[in-house]
């Protein structure tokens, strides 16, 4: 009787115990998430994602293949939560230690697709075999924003007495890539690249006369960039957006299209599935660099400024995240991917309204595209990891 242990009053209590305590830490669990959980990120975006999967739906209704490329998005979307909820459960700081691997690989990758790239519309951007494929290039904008953000997260006082230092490394660490982004061509992504870096350089704590150098050197180089590295149809559409009617079925056919859509949509638009310019392909690229064109015939000048105000929120709450952040490294980390949303949305509305010529940038989770959407969802991943590491270092 003595080793016979405990009888099965004792054992109903340790289990009964033992289950109080599995329910206290699930409900310390779930409190942690809640007061931890970045509310304010989640409600700007997940309106985003929705806006952009009922926007594909119909502007892919006239596609060859609509149903394969609304359920590849949808594909795209779930590989990308993962990769978003992976960088977020990762602690930046190890991030941070494996930046420049990162941009190295980034870089070998872009290298790659110049040697062994898929060629599509007289590009080589993709690496991949038939309908796969991944576009390094987009991959090198989260690149560059951790390349960026080690760089400038080192001592303060080294940034004021080596700034010019600090400023040829960071051509550097732009040069390469954009170089070889022009040389696939693609223009867009060039461009967005060298706008992600020039808004870090302009945040850091670097003087004002290097700033002002940096920026009048830049500048000239574009200027050569454009009288002579440019491929001849990347010249004419620069121009064309001056005056679209003067090439009204070639170069200035887009524009001409895009705002034929956007004014016909007036105030509530013409309905879902009801877009003239969208359903009998007026509208080119009405999936990827013109879904604004598609809201805003289908909804109207209505919805389209309740998709400003969530990219706005969305914004604004990135730049409450930088101003939160608990080491330079974390803050930089969040402008980069703040100025990686803010310039695709800028850029992609401006061309599709008139305002900027047609350059092939896509509006950030609304456009049809697998490597800008994990592009996006790995900033948006980054965020995360910084929101939820604001107040425990």
């Amino acid at each position: 009787a003595r080793g016979a242990g405990p009888g099965p009053a004792a054992a109903g209590d340790d289990a009964a115990h033992g289950e109080r305590g599995a329910l206290t830490l699930l409900a310390q669990a779930l409190h942690r998430l809640r007061s931890q959980f970045d509310w304010p990120l989640a409600l700007s975006v997940v309106p985003l994602v929705l806006i952009g999967l009922v926007n594909l739906y119909s502007a892919t209704r006239a596609a060859p293949n609509p149903n394969g490329l609304f359920v590849h998005q949808l594909y795209w979307y779930g590989i990308g939560f993962v990769l978003c909820l992976l960088v977020a459960a990762i602690d930046y700081r190890v991030i941070h230690r494996y930046s420049w691997f990162i941009y190295a690989v980034s870089v070998a990758l872009l290298v790659l697709v110049l040697l062994s790239g898929k060629t599509v519309n007289g590009s080589k951007r993709w690496l991949g075999t038939g309908s796969l494929g991944i576009q390094p290039s987009e991959l090198m904008k989260v690149a560059l924003i951790l390349a960026y953000a080690r760089l400038f997260s080192g001592d303060p006082l080294a940034l004021e007495f080596n700034a010019w230092r600090y400023a040829l490394a960071w051509h550097a660490i732009l040069g390469v890539p954009a170089l070889l982004i022009l040389k696939q061509p693609d223009l867009g992504t060039a461009l967005i690249c060298i706008l992600i870096a020039g808004t870090l350089l302009l945040m850091v704590r670097l003087r004002p006369l290097v700033k002002a150098t940096v920026l009048a050197v830049d500048l000239s180089a574009a200027g050569l960039v454009f009288a002579f590295g440019l491929k001849t149809y990347q010249r004419k559409r620069l121009l064309t957006f001056l005056d679209p009617a003067s090439d009204p079925t070639g170069a200035g056919w887009h524009a001409q299209q895009a705002l034929f859509a956007i004014g016909s949509g007036r105030w509530v638009g013409k309905g879902y599935l009801l877009g003239t310019q969208n359903q009998l392909r007026y509208l080119p690229e009405h999936w990827t660099d013109f879904p604004f064109a598609v809201w805003a015939e289908e909804w109207g000048l209505v919805a389209c400024l309740l998709m400003l105000v969530f990219y706005l929120l969305f914004l604004l709450w990135c730049l409450n995240l930088a101003n939160e952040a608990r080491d330079r490294f974390a803050r930089n980390l969040t402008i980069g991917c703040a100025s990686l949303f803010f310039w695709h949305t800028a850029i992609n509305i401006a061309m599709v309204s008139g305002i900027a010529p047609v350059v092939g940038v896509t509006l950030p989770l609304i456009s049809y595209g697998g490597s800008s959407l994990l592009t996006m969802m790995l900033a948006l991943g980054l965020l995360i990891n910084v929101s939820l590491r604001r107040y425990s270092y």
